[in-house]
């Protein structure tokens, strides 16, 4: 494994079995309920402008795909706009016409210099509040604050026997991939770290990631 992803115990004290249990089935629903009415208001307020300016590109303001839950089923998952109408259309035609570019798509399902992605949506995308949307996903239970990138349909089958990470708790607005602010691990770390969570989720845990994803997005947006 790549050292620039330290993934041991001793970043994130694993909890015990009962603890992860006790907190998944009867905590952590309740500290996601708690913590988005807390930012329900301010966040409502800081979506509708990113809204306009998303809107100033043309096209719609939100964006909507179709992600997994934990139990596998569907769900549309929110987000500012960021890219360019027609999107998926694009992507498919640069993948068929750019061999480095569909290798790194396959890699890591993103595109380092991705040109379907306007100049707002740069901004966005570094600051992490083209995410801001999802804390409705919390809300309505799809999600949690924190928890494993929410994956598409077509990605599940690349988790092979580690999809029981992905299974262990919902989808999160953050998790341990988040907070590692420019680093762009490829899909295995990725799913390392969802493993990695799964063994260490705790309300504590939850806490200090939250607070690094706030610390990440700050530098990124005054970079």
């Amino acid at each position: 494994m790549n050292s620039s992803y330290p993934l041991s115990a001793s970043r994130f004290l694993r909890t015990s079995h009962f603890g992860r249990l006790s907190y998944q089935r009867h905590f952590k629903r309740v500290f996601d309920i708690g913590l988005a009415l807390i930012l329900l208001i301010p966040t409502a307020i800081v979506v509708a402008a990113l809204w306009l300016g998303a809107r100033r590109n043309g096209g719609s303001g939100f964006f909507a795909h179709e992600r997994l839950r934990q139990d596998g089923s569907s769900f549309k998952c929110w987000k500012i706009r960021t890219m360019c109408e027609e999107a998926d259309e694009k992507l498919h035609a640069l993948i068929q016409q750019n061999e480095a570019a569909a290798l790194q798509w396959a890699n890591s399902q993103k595109l380092k210099d991705d040109p379907r992605v306007t100049p707002f949506g740069r901004y966005l995308r570094r600051s992490g509040l083209d995410e801001l949307p999802q804390i409705w996903n919390i809300i309505v239970g799809d999600m949690s604050f924190v928890g494993p990138r929410p994956i598409t349909q077509e990605e599940a089958p690349r988790y092979k026997n580690a999809i029981w990470a992905y299974r262990a708790t919902k989808p999160g607005l953050t998790g341990i991939w988040q907070t590692q602010g420019r680093k762009n691990p490829c899909y295995q770390q990725r799913i390392q770290m969802d493993k990695e969570y799964a063994h260490s989720v705790s309300a504590l845990l939850d806490i200090k990631l939250i607070l690094k994803t706030v610390r990440v997005a700050f530098a990124q947006t005054g970079s």
